[in-house]
């Protein structure tokens, strides 16, 4: 018989490794250090964990785990249609986390020789699932100051089938104007052509500034809004995401999408944290405090150039600290600090981290920790 990895499909074996921030077990595995000793803030998610309302519900329904769950996620799709008004059940679709939905989408709307629109820097697997489907993505790179340009995209929409954006973008935590998105869509309408648009960190948007465009999805029928349990409900060891569009995108995807691919305990767990207000009004009140704090205080690191952050995350320019990301993950490991080497992200070179916003009582052990590294002024000619 032949390697089974020539009997693979062509886009598959080009694909590389993704990497992500959460390696915590990776970490554990090599430095012997215990899952609790590191403070991980490589994984943008709610400092808080999730909702005590949701722990409970999981805890009240393993009675459900001899059976398969809803392969349609009912009453789910129900409860996130309700949360949202202005949509229906129809208009939603819930995945295995928000990355199935991102493969899905680029399985079903892609094909062979497709172009993908795609930022850079950004979240990579919209990349892989484009190559996985055979598509081409083109990176438009952002503006120096790391912001998405609207001129850019509309002149390269000819020819593209789809458009991937992130809002607030990762790894860069910075929210494009609903007028710019705005401007893409209606151009993508224009050239038939179709946008992902991924809101998975609008919940932490301070709410002056979020914004949403769930309620347009059946004025743009070319446009899919994805969210996630994952970040800002910190149900993440679940694995549960949903996307929104009009009822034509959602009866492709969900008659093509794995069957049973949501657990049962996920379903009930997250009906209950969409409905626990506290818990959200909390969390909000605690990251928006927390930013605060942690943009003073890194900011003062002088050999840190720290962007504008509007999600529950920093991105950072280390240039300036005779560090590389790799070089400066590895020192801050040895305190048992976990931060995202953003190297592997398409558009920017070795010299950016990105660090998520926690507890005041983790957020000062981040601090501590570079301050020991850096000097205390952030002064690179004193870290050692």
């Amino acid at each position: 018989m032949k390697s089974a990895l020539s009997l693979a499909r062509e886009e598959v074996k080009r694909l590389k490794p993704c990497v992500h921030g959460g390696e915590v077990w990776d970490v554990v595995n090599k430095t012997g250090l215990s899952r609790e000793d590191v403070l991980d803030f490589s994984s943008n998610i709610n400092p808080l964990g999730p909702s005590q309302k949701a722990i409970e519900s999981i805890k009240s329904n393993f009675g459900q785990i001899p059976f398969y769950p809803d392969p349609d996620s009912t009453a789910l799709r129900e409860a996130i249609a309700h949360h949202f008004k202005g949509i229906n059940r129809r208009n939603v679709i819930v995945g295995n986390g928000s990355t199935e939905l991102i493969y899905l989408f680029a399985d079903v709307f892609m094909d062979k020789g497709d172009v993908a629109l795609i930022p850079a820097p950004t979240f990579s697997e919209y990349e892989r699932a484009a190559k996985k489907a055979g598509a081409r993505p083109k990176h438009i790179k952002l503006s120096p100051s790391f912001q998405v340009e609207p001129a850019i995209f509309m002149r390269e929409m000819r020819g593209a089938k789809v458009v991937f954006l992130c809002n607030p973008n990762n790894p860069t935590s910075i929210l494009t104007s609903r007028t710019a998105l705005l401007e893409i869509i209606e151009k993508a309408l224009e050239e038939n052509t179709l946008v992902f648009l991924d809101e998975d960190f609008t919940e932490f948007v301070d709410e002056e500034k979020r914004f949403s465009f769930i309620g347009e999805v059946e004025r743009y029928p070319n446009l899919f809004v994805l969210r996630s349990f994952t970040k800002f409900f910190g149900l993440t060891g679940l694995r549960a995401g949903y996307g929104i569009a009009s009822e034509e995108i959602i009866k492709i995807l969900s008659t093509t999408k794995t069957p049973w691919n949501v657990n049962c305990l996920a379903q009930v767990a997250t009906v209950a944290a969409l409905d626990d207000e506290e818990h959200s009004n909390r969390t909000s009140e605690l990251v928006k405090g927390e930013r605060t704090f942690l943009a003073r205080e890194l900011s003062g690191i002088s050999v840190f150039k720290v962007y504008p952050a509007d999600a529950n995350f920093f991105f950072i320019g280390i240039r300036q600290s005779g560090f590389t990301a790799a070089q400066l993950k590895e020192k801050l490991l040895e305190y048992g600090v976990l931060i995202r080497d953003c190297t592997s992200f398409a558009g920017i070179d070795e010299y950016y981290i990105r660090v998520a916003v926690k507890t005041r009582r983790e957020n000062e052990k981040l601090l501590e920790a570079l301050k020991k590294i850096l000097g205390k002024d952030g002064d690179s000619s004193k870290r050692r």
